[in-house]
């Protein structure tokens, strides 16, 4: 059974050093709960910063702490102070954080962060590599190792390589403010499965690859030269039943049991039953919205003074990174605040804003979520929110109702919850209104769809899916994999084609024989190429025909002065060895004035396309536009295109970021068996890259060598991943 290997930045458990040893406690995070069985289920290690700076420890100690972490099969990456200031708090927290919630203005382009980050990434991926065997799974975690993807795959091809993304990942626009944005793209990719909490952060990712790499992306597929990457959307779950018990365990405390938190709750409700609770969880972090959440919560009391000395906001803020300019300056706007609010509403008896600025300990998160009426979820931006999902395991009595901003990557899964823009301040003042005032009835009938919800897909069931689409992607890459051409199906190949007394050898040009071009007249043969043909047609037992959707006068002109056949506009023409050009068909271009102005009116509205003429066909190249658009244009013409030719003998024909309209029942396999009809030949090769290719390797006999460059499916009966490997392998034949 393969292992599963977790890497993520931190390790599931948090080392304490005592006096004259250390001690491991487990983590309570919601990954570590997660993924702590996923690990040991399937025999493999977890490797990550232990938590400690590598300079504060002696050798000794270093040695102690890998021991105790060997007994829970973990591996520690351990960082140095400047490591983890210049990769952690300066990358990590100071670019890619900032960057990916929307909040560039904070980005500080460090080139040392950068340089960082590179070497840590490195040292996480060497610790792998080191434990890692073909045929293992790695899962890796987060936006602090978005380089380790690649730099495991590029050692251990055959390793399946899962990677996902806790934060949102942002729109092109957004990302290509990064100066090194390819990197970080070509990193990711070095996985086979990438996972994102919502199906948008997965949609601007695609977008990324598309624009900055030009990767074909099908469906959730990115079609790389040598296999296929899936992304998806997997929601990030909770432990549900420890939120649940735990609440039900606390419902049941006699009061003598209860915590001191608790006894005072219970008190203020004894004093004052007709009381409500507002309750807002956060991290100090600029992208949680704090400051939003309290002008609002000002305005609902504005607007609705019957609630005041009847509702109180319970603030908790959990301190982080407060030595940081931007989180020092946030805190004092948000304690400024929270004094002016309660020095303008507050009485002797009430205090509108309870403001904690500290962590609570499991049991009293608890307490609050039980006793709190309404929670308020206000982010600017977050990649998923689990204290929405935590707020409603805990209501187990099915009441409350929760307030959720249209930015945290959770609201995908609350439709029952009451959704606010959170820079709309009234907006979110009359919803906490609406949640106030809503019928009991109403609100249980909401939570009662969100629980049963949110306890289906639960943490558990999150990393499941992950692996089973792991699983799922692997059998891809196999089915994929099992027609690539390896080296004993070339030798097998090769000895074939050396063994024939006469070789049929049909080559398309683009995307086969040459790589593709923004412009398609500057895809002219290099020297390479042309000694390659050369040593080919030396052969007497060789009969190389290009067979390309080009048109006669190009490929005349590059390739003329060699001893092969043409066979050009998909099978319209052919120009045999030293004869003249002959038509294969009689057809007719007299329908080209009916579609030429269609083809022109999406080149007016599509910047970057152009119309190629051809004898018999008419071609729109969308290369050099936008992907986005280009694909929703090609989309829009294929249908047009449907309807004007219904009733015509035209076919459309979708190539490599090409629509082409020409005359029916031409293609390939047509040309290529005519061509063959008068011959007999003792092995045949076929190469193609696209699916006009296709045509050819179904009528070719299931003798010949049909060969498909791309890892896409086909109908050939192999695969080489590229340009680069269809050279190598006609070098090969060269030689016999």
């Amino acid at each position: 059974m393969s292992k599963i290997h977790i890497v993520s930045n931190r390790l599931p458990l948090s080392i304490k050093k005592e006096e004259n040893s250390f001690s491991l406690a487990p983590s309570v995070g919601g990954l570590a709960t997660g993924m702590r069985s996923i690990y040991k289920e399937y025999g493999g290690k977890w490797i990550g910063w232990p938590g400690l700076a590598k300079d504060d420890l002696t050798e000794d100690e270093v040695l102690e702490i890998d021991d105790k972490l060997v007994e829970e099969d973990c591996l520690a990456v351990h960082l140095s102070k400047e490591e983890i200031n210049l990769y952690y708090e300066g990358f990590s927290n100071n670019v890619i954080w900032p960057l990916f919630h929307y909040f560039a203005q904070f980005i500080d382009y460090n080139h040392d962060y950068w340089e960082a980050y590179k070497k840590v990434n490195h040292k996480f991926a060497q610790k792998a590599l080191e434990i890692v065997d073909d045929g293992d799974i790695v899962w890796i975690h987060d936006y602090q190792l978005l380089l380790v993807p690649e730099l495991i795959k590029s050692v251990k091809p055959n390793v399946t390589i899962g990677f996902f993304l806790h934060i949102p990942f942002p729109s092109f626009e957004v990302f290509r403010i990064l100066p090194w944005r390819n990197e970080l793209i070509r990193g990711m990719l070095g996985a086979d499965l990438i996972g994102f909490h919502t199906y948008d952060y997965e949609r601007h990712f695609f977008s990324s690859v598309r624009r900055l790499l030009g990767y074909e992306i099908s469906f959730n597929e990115i079609h790389l030269e040598d296999r296929i990457i899936l992304a998806d959307a997997f929601p990030m779950g909770i432990d549900y039943d420890k939120f649940e018990n735990m609440a039900k365990e606390i419902a049941h405390k006699p009061l003598s049991e209860r915590s001191v938190l608790h006894r005072e709750l219970e008190k203020y409700f004894l004093v004052s039953p007709d009381r409500k609770l507002i309750l807002s969880i956060d991290r100090l972090d600029y992208t949680k919205g704090i400051p939003n959440r309290l002008h609002a919560f000002e305005k609902f009391l504005i607007k609705y003074p019957e609630f005041r000395n009847k509702v109180s906001l319970i603030m908790l803020v959990v301190p982080s990174r407060d030595e940081v300019e931007q989180y020092k300056l946030l805190k004092s706007e948000v304690d400024e605040l929270v004094g002016r609010i309660n020095g303008q509403y507050g009485g002797v008896n009430y205090t509108p804003v309870w403001y904690f600025y500290r962590s609570l300990p499991f049991e009293n998160l608890i307490e609050l979520y039980s006793t709190s009426d309404v929670a308020l979820i206000t982010p600017v931006r977050d990649g998923m929110n689990l204290v929405a999902k935590e707020y409603i395991a805990s209501r187990i009595n099915q009441s409350g109702v929760l307030i959720i901003s249209e930015m945290a990557g959770a609201v995908k899964e609350m439709g029952e919850a009451i959704i606010i823009n959170p820079n709309n301040e009234a907006e979110i003042a009359d919803s906490i209104h609406q949640a106030l005032t809503m019928s009991m009835e109403e609100q249980k009938r909401r939570m009662r769809y969100l629980q049963d919800r949110i306890r289906r897909y639960d943490v558990f069931k999150w990393s499941r899916e992950f692996i089973k689409g792991m699983k799922k992607v692997e059998k891809l890459q196999h089915n994929l994999l099992a027609k690539r051409i390896t080296p004993a199906v070339s030798r097998e190949l090769v000895g074939h084609f050396s063994k024939a007394k006469k070789r049929a050898i049909f080559l398309d040009y683009d995307g086969t024989l040459v790589d593709f071009k923004n412009d398609p007249q500057a895809a002219s043969p290099d020297a390479e190429l042309h000694k390659l043909i050369t040593t080919l047609e030396k052969n007497e037992k060789n009969t190389v025909t290009i067979i390309s959707g080009r048109d006669r006068e190009t490929l005349e002109r590059w390739l003329g002065d060699h001893k092969v056949n043409l066979i050009v506009e998909h099978g319209v023409w052919l120009k045999k060895i030293g004869e003249d050009w002959q038509m294969l068909d009689n057809i007719s271009s007299s329908w080209k004035p009916t579609i030429r102005p269609i083809l022109e009116s999406f080149v007016d509205r599509t910047p970057g396309t152009f119309i190629e003429e051809k004898n018999y066909s008419l071609v729109w190249h969308y290369r050099n536009s936008e992907p986005e658009q280009g694909e929703l244009r090609a989309n829009e013409l294929k249908d047009e295109l449907r309807e004007m030719t219904a009733n015509h003998n035209l076919e459309i024909m979708e190539g490599n970021k090409v629509i082409e309209v020409k005359a029916g029942g031409i293609n390939k396999g047509v040309a290529a068996m005519r061509f063959l009809r008068d011959s007999q030949y003792d092995s045949i090769i076929a190469l193609g890259d696209d699916w006009t290719d296709e045509y050819m390797f179904r009528e070719l006999p299931k003798s010949a060598y049909t060969i498909k460059v791309g890892m896409k499916k086909t109908e050939a009966s192999y695969k080489v991943e590229s340009v680069r490997s269809v050279r190598n392998l006609l070098k090969d034949l060269g030689e016999n």
